[in-house]
């Protein structure tokens, strides 16, 4: 995926800060925040390394998990006119909307894979 990297097998979204001229890391599915700056990409990864360690030993030292858990569940909220449209492609593909939607959000997610 774009813009994603990944350090010790958790995910980090990257952006740049032209403000500073340095390029941001901020870890995903976690249960705090674990973000980290460096102005090299090298300087990213190992940024990023130190930066999920001291928050992975925090967490375990209070006691919190520290990963996000997923329950398979959201709300999604649409305009009144693409709810209905959303409901008749799946009609017609004959599929429940929830069914329609999660196979285009799998095939997304593919694409940008």
């Amino acid at each position: 995926m774009k813009n994603l990297i990944d350090i010790d097998g958790h995910k980090a979204v990257v952006s740049f800060d032209p403000e500073i001229s340095m390029f941001r890391g901020e870890f995903l599915g976690l249960n705090g925040g674990a973000d980290f700056y460096a102005d090299t990409v090298a300087g990213l990864m190992e940024e990023g390394r130190v930066s999920l360690q001291l928050f992975l030993d925090e967490c375990e030292k209070q006691g919190i998990e520290p990963f996000r858990r997923f329950s398979g569940k959201f709300n999604l909220r649409l305009d009144p006119p693409l709810h209905e449209a959303a409901t008749l492609a799946a009609a017609a593909a004959r599929k429940s909307l929830n069914e329609w939607v999660a196979e285009k959000i799998e095939r997304a997610v593919k694409e940008e894979a």
